[in-house]
């Protein structure tokens, strides 16, 4: 998420705020592909690391939840807000893969 790369530079200076403009966006990517459900439909299926089902749902939200603050705390309020509230829709929407994490 590109949010937490511009909050991630924004932050720092020098050396520093290339590794993290850098460095947050590639670590969040690795977590959300390496951490997963056994063949999760929304997913190829494959798991790097076997994740239980609520496990997942809180990295989901988490990295959501990161985004949508680093967001906020670049003074970005409006897009802030609007990302949240299509975050909820989202999985307001895909309840049906809520429930098949949840009893995963």
């Amino acid at each position: 998420m590109a949010s937490v790369g511009i909050w991630g530079w924004e932050i720092s200076s020098g050396w520093l705020q290339v590794i993290l403009g850098f460095g947050i966006p590639i670590g969040v990517a690795a977590v959300w592909g390496i951490f997963a459900v056994p063949n999760d439909p929304s997913r190829s299926g494959l798991a790097p690391v076997v994740t239980p089902g609520i496990v997942r749902l809180v990295i989901e939200l988490t990295i959501f939840t990161f985004s949508t603050w680093a967001l906020y705390d670049l003074g970005l309020t409006t897009l802030s807000v609007v990302l949240g509230i299509i975050v909820i829709l989202h999985y307001i929407v895909s309840y049906d893969r809520i429930k098949w994490l949840l009893l995963q």
